[in-house]
């Protein structure tokens, strides 16, 4: 085998990371009789301008564009590439590199994609949020608390007219918003057209009875030109969000909708499903945080960020770090999990939270994430022994608990729905 392979050129333990150089942290494990400097080699090669063999005749300048892995701590690498290899504002073509064959290489146990550190030179090219979490606080005129929000529950199969009314009791209860679930687009029993002049028609009602501004966060999700019909239809009809599921439509589809939703004034909030496909597996795939980070520089408004508390996988610090990469504007680095990130002029993102809410749990996802977040409580409030307003004015009740940091039973004494949702779940943690 001696002369075929070059993978080791791609390694230079001695190399300093320019200003300019993309920064990709991972965690790999070595196939048996590799070594870790074959195994990294073998990385920066396929992400770059490698191949398998060495090659009869190489052009001098193939030498600047290779990638550098220049840092192994156990079994975490850091590899440097030059800004050349990647198209400005080209977020699929970043993916095809850093995310691309190398999960496939037989040379290599397990991958994965810790985080990236993105230079000020590439994200330059990138709009980012178009309002982020400020503009979305003026837009809704909630200036401190959390914005809250609930799926009509069951997720699929009310009819527009039924979905339309619970959203009408979600809004009368005090929340927000009233969320589509990933998998409700424009099924037959439930139009995306029909809904939108329902919803558009008590969201006003709302608006009038309560004073407060409420919108909706209805899925838009489908092939790309029916997405922008659809966005110009949400548009026309006064709302100010689409959601879109961001994983399964892609980034170059969600690229192109945070371009006309821009136009259209409107926020992105993103549903991450099918996320876990991929980064469930501590050893391999990538992260919850570097799909946020990425979402980020896109320009979604919102992105769900897990609970810890909740019936979804994710704990604390996992929650944590996907809110840090998407509301600070300097990342600190932590080691073996994140790189540091300058965001530059690129707004902040809210994270969301939502999965197997209730009342009882509100403050604990406020003590965790705290007032500059999305919270999404939906059979949480459907499930009140009162109905879906009943539980709304309960999950408000435990926010203003929160804020005024008073336990929730102290408070439920002279709050009847707060008492009554706690009755039904206290502080339960559903699975």
């Amino acid at each position: 085998m001696a002369g075929t392979e070059w993978y080791t050129d791609f390694v230079d333990l001695g190399y300093r990371p320019s200003s300019s150089d993309l920064l990709a942290l991972f965690y790999f494990e070595p196939a048996a009789g590799m070594s870790k400097e074959e195994a990294v080699g073998r990385i920066a090669s396929e992400s770059s301008t490698g191949t398998w063999t060495t090659l009869f005749k190489l052009p001098p300048r193939m030498k600047k564009l290779m990638a550098k892995a220049y840092e192994i701590r156990g079994n975490c690498v850091k590899i440097a590439y030059p800004l050349d290899l990647w198209e400005e504002g080209n977020a699929p073509q970043l993916l095809s590199g850093i995310a691309g064959n190398i999960f496939g290489m037989k040379a290599l146990n397990n991958l994965r994609l810790l985080d990236v550190s993105l230079p000020p030179a590439y994200t330059k090219h990138f709009k980012g949020p178009r309002h982020g979490m400020s503009g979305i606080r003026s837009m809704m005129r909630v200036p401190k608390r959390p914005l809250f929000g609930a799926v009509p529950k069951p997720k699929v199969g009310f009819t527009a007219a039924e979905h339309a009314q619970i959203g009408y009791e979600t809004w009368m209860g005090g929340f927000d918003l009233v969320k589509d679930d990933e998998n409700l687009t424009s099924q037959n029993f439930n139009r995306f057209s029909e809904r939108v002049k329902l919803m558009t028609r008590l969201r006003d009602k709302a608006e009038r009875e309560t004073g407060e501004r409420k919108d909706a966060l209805i899925n838009i999700t489908a092939e790309t030109n029916e997405m922008q019909k659809r966005a110009k239809l949400l548009h026309d009809n006064g709302w100010r969000f689409a959601m879109i599921d961001v994983v399964v439509a892609g980034t170059a589809s969600v690229q192109t909708l945070r371009e006309v939703l821009g136009d259209y004034g409107m926020a992105i909030h993103a549903h991450r499903a099918m996320h876990a496909s991929f980064d469930r597996n501590p050893k391999h795939g990538m992260t919850m945080h570097f799909l946020a980070k990425l979402m980020r520089l896109i320009g979604v408004d919102q992105i769900h960020a897990g609970t810890a508390v909740g019936k979804l996988v994710g704990g604390v610090s996992e929650v944590q770090l996907n809110a840090a990469v998407l509301r600070e504007r300097q990342v600190k680095p932590v080691a073996n999990k994140l790189l540091a990130q300058d965001w530059g002029s690129i707004k902040p993102v809210f994270p969301v939270s939502s999965g197997g809410l209730h009342p009882g749990l509100v403050p604990e996802v406020m003590h965790i994430l705290g007032n500059e977040c999305v919270i999404l409580v939906s059979g949480g409030i459907h499930g009140h022994p009162k109905g879906t307003r009943a539980g709304a004015i309960a999950s408000m009740q435990a926010c203003d608990a929160a804020m005024q940091r008073i336990p929730l039973p102290e408070y439920a004494k002279k709050h009847r729905e707060l008492a009554q949702a706690l009755e039904k779940w206290g502080a339960m943690r559903p699975r």
